[in-house]
């Protein structure tokens, strides 16, 4: 259980998300689901059952989110690939055929 709270503070520290910070996430919106469906047993009281919708919908956007992010990661670390040599062929063709004409000057300097 140290080893959880040790992650948590480094993870504060580590830009993004980390898989720790996201399971103390849902602990934390599990335990208040938790106290707020104690709490509308037992008062019967509609704040309670607007806050327990409100609460449940903040963390299934929140979920959504960050499954998003971790789609976004994908994505990134497929962009940033390694360059194979066909890719390095092409960019090697467009750069010469994409050069300026010269003009009458610089033919003679030729």
């Amino acid at each position: 259980m140290s080893q959880f709270f040790s992650d948590l503070w480094d993870s504060i520290f580590t830009p993004g998300t980390t898989p720790t910070l996201v399971r103390a996430t849902h602990y934390s919106f599990a335990a208040l689901l938790i106290t707020l469906v104690v709490l509308c047993i037992t008062t019967y009281n509609k704040h309670f059952y607007f806050l327990t919708g409100i609460a449940t919908c903040l963390w299934a956007t929140l979920t959504w989110f960050i499954g998003e992010l971790d789609k976004m990661k994908e994505e990134m670390a497929k962009q940033n690939a390694p360059v194979t040599e066909e890719v390095e062929d092409n960019v090697i063709d467009r750069e010469e055929t994409t050069e300026e004409p010269k003009t009458e000057e610089q033919k003679k300097d030729d």
